[in-house]
């Protein structure tokens, strides 16, 4: 069996420890004794699991986060009033530069965290496509750090670009297949707003791993201080913080969700009705302002070189024209990525098919299972032991499996509850079913790091919902020679004389429900390559810039192999045990069932 490396952290966890010493505040109902400062400090991971520089990384990151909200404040004070006038009244003139800023002002704003140190943009910045910002991070742990430090989320942060385009989930009858919602689970359905993208934006605002606030009321209440409130009253109304909070709200909002003084309770902000209806409906206006501005064209922006390609004003380089033919033929990638035309797997036949589309959108807006092996280096599996706010994220450690949609549609552990009853019986047909995400921006990185390919320099990415893989090179290797190198070993244990992710791929973490129309697809290395340029067009900020891509100020990296990209950090996966029952013994339960 092939040793497998370890990264050891040493002292350079005292490094990181200093933002986990916590304190508990009282709150409506909790005693004095309860409230006292607790100093325990949460890290329940082995080494090679946290990087070394993750402190220094979230405090630069913050600075960016907070030059961009400083762009934007400076635009909203450049705005002219809105009037508002018309049957039905309308906002002249600038009403979609106001809204779209509004949201740009939320994404940025930090203060929507309990500590005050977190907002939607610390996970996506636009300089890697709107994803994970910090390199460190998603070569190990994946998930990105939250609002406490050593919580961390299960899952790669997906990229906003072209989001909002995705529709309200639905049960397609004819196909048997899902389409459309947001999430790598679908879970933001868009069942209520009937915008999937302004429902993803509800999540990580009260997301005990992430922005973590412990009741929805908190986001109307600091929406109620932001300095950019007269924005929002403008578009959304005057009346629209109109609401008693009482006044421990501040100490309740500045304590993270899942805190055990909360006993589960999810609204702990003691607010009237009238008043409770108020604060959602200002999370609802949240919701759809964020999504204005990631559907804006500063964000989803159709400025790639392919769509200059498209338009006749930019001319495809030999291995770019090569790859496009082998992504809508060969490599098959187009069956699930759509780019609008044709696709054509047969040697002997040509694409003679015209564009359907102008700005094709590069997903077919369903999910699908890859056979992507468990990645052992994700923090969430290590989060068994209870924090200093006595919360734990996953009590059952390595026996978690992500079943993606199928969790979903069972209202299961590590997903979000389901609001269609009639979908649940579908779920053992999906299970370990993941969104098809635009590849648009995908290969989107700082104009300093221009690629996520080693040798670079580059900016290192994490790539799948699990971020196993950690560069584009991998990916379109494992579609291509998945099924060819297929090893029944768990990640860090492929055997002697083989190297993991060439030519030793790990039993699928899932293996229910398997794409099959990729695994062995006979592309050589050059074609992988090819595709792998073709992808590089679909980045925005080549027409015109990219709007806040020139704020990064971390360093890129350089060196290795896009092959073998990350492998130096491969952590060996521990010996699995059985899938927990709340999550593969929920009715009806995975069929066949999962070790």
């Amino acid at each position: 069996m092939r040793r497998t490396r370890f990264i050891a952290l040493g002292a350079a966890c005292a490094t990181i420890t200093v933002v986990m010493f916590s304190s508990v505040h009282l709150v409506a109902g909790q005693s004095e004794a309860a409230s006292s400062h607790i100093t325990q400090v949460y890290n329940p991971y082995p080494p090679g699991i946290l990087p070394s520089d993750l402190s220094s990384e979230i405090t630069r990151v913050q600075r960016e986060v907070d030059l961009v909200e400083g762009r934007a404040l400076a635009r909203w004070k450049g705005l002219s009033h809105p009037v508002l006038t018309g049957q039905p009244p309308v906002l002249q003139n600038i009403g979609t530069e106001a809204i779209e800023t509004l949201g740009e002002l939320m994404l940025y704003d930090r203060t929507i965290s309990p500590r005050k140190n977190q907002a939607c943009a610390s996970c996506h910045m636009p300089y890697a496509g709107f994803s994970g910002p910090i390199p460190s991070v998603n070569l190990t742990m994946v998930a990105f750090p939250g609002t406490v430090h050593f919580r961390a989320g299960k899952r790669t942060p997906q990229r906003h670009p072209y989001a909002p385009f995705f529709p309200v989930l639905q049960y397609n009858q004819g196909q048997g297949l899902f389409f459309g919602g947001n999430f790598w689970d679908s879970r933001a359905t868009g069942y209520k707003l009937r915008i999937p993208d302004g429902e993803q934006a509800q999540g990580p605002p009260v997301d005990t791993q992430e922005m973590g606030f412990p009741d929805t009321a908190c986001i109307a209440f600091r929406l109620s201080q932001a300095v950019y409130r007269p924005l929002f009253e403008e578009v959304w109304g005057e009346g629209s913080f109109d609401i008693k909070f009482p006044r421990e709200t501040e100490r309740i909002c500045a304590t993270p969700g899942g805190a055990a003084v909360f006993g589960g309770n999810t609204t702990p902000v003691p607010l009237s009705a009238g008043d409770r209806t108020r604060a959602n409906i200002i999370y609802d206006r949240w919701a759809q302002s964020i999504d204005s501005f990631e559907q804006s064209v500063q964000v989803s922006a159709f400025s790639s070189k392919f769509d200059a390609f498209l338009a006749g004003k930019y001319t495809l380089t030999p291995d770019e024209e090569a790859g496009f033919k082998l992504f809508n033929g060969k490599g098959n990638c187009n069956s699930c990525h759509l780019d609008g035309r044709g696709t054509t797997l047969k040697s002997d036949q040509a694409d003679t098919s015209a564009a359907a589309m102008v700005n094709p959108l590069f997903t077919c807006f369903g999910s699908a299972n890859e056979g992507v092996p468990l990645n052992p280096g994700d923090a969430f599996y290590y989060q068994t032991k209870p924090d200093s706010y006595g919360f734990i994220a996953n009590p059952y450690g390595f026996g978690y499996r992500d079943l993606g949609l199928g969790s979903f549609l069972r209202s299961a552990f590590g997903s979000g509850p389901n609001p269609n009853v009639n979908w649940k019986q579908y779920a053992p047909t999906v299970d370990g079913q993941m969104q098809v995400s635009s590849v648009r921006d995908v290969a989107l990185t700082p104009p300093q790091c221009p690629t996520t390919e080693a040798p670079g320099p580059y900016f290192q990415k994490a790539f799948f919902h699990n971020g196993y893989f950690k560069s584009l090179k991998q990916v379109v290797h494992f579609y291509n020679t998945r099924d060819k190198y297929a090893y029944p070993v768990t990640s860090g244990h492929c055997p002697k004389g083989t190297t993991e992710k060439v030519d030793c791929w790990p039993m699928p973490e899932v293996r229910n429900n398997i794409d099959m129309t990729s695994g062995n697809l006979g592309l050589t290395d050059e074609e992988e390559n090819q595709i792998v340029a073709f992808l590089q067009t679909l980045s925005d900020g080549f027409t015109r810039p990219y709007l806040n891509s020139d704020t990064y100020t971390g360093a890129c990296m350089k060196g290795g192999s896009a092959a073998t990209q990350g492998n130096e950090h491969l952590v060996a996966t521990p010996p699995l045990p059985p899938c927990a029952s709340a999550i593969c013994g929920v009715a009806p339960v995975p069929s066949p069932s999962i070790p």
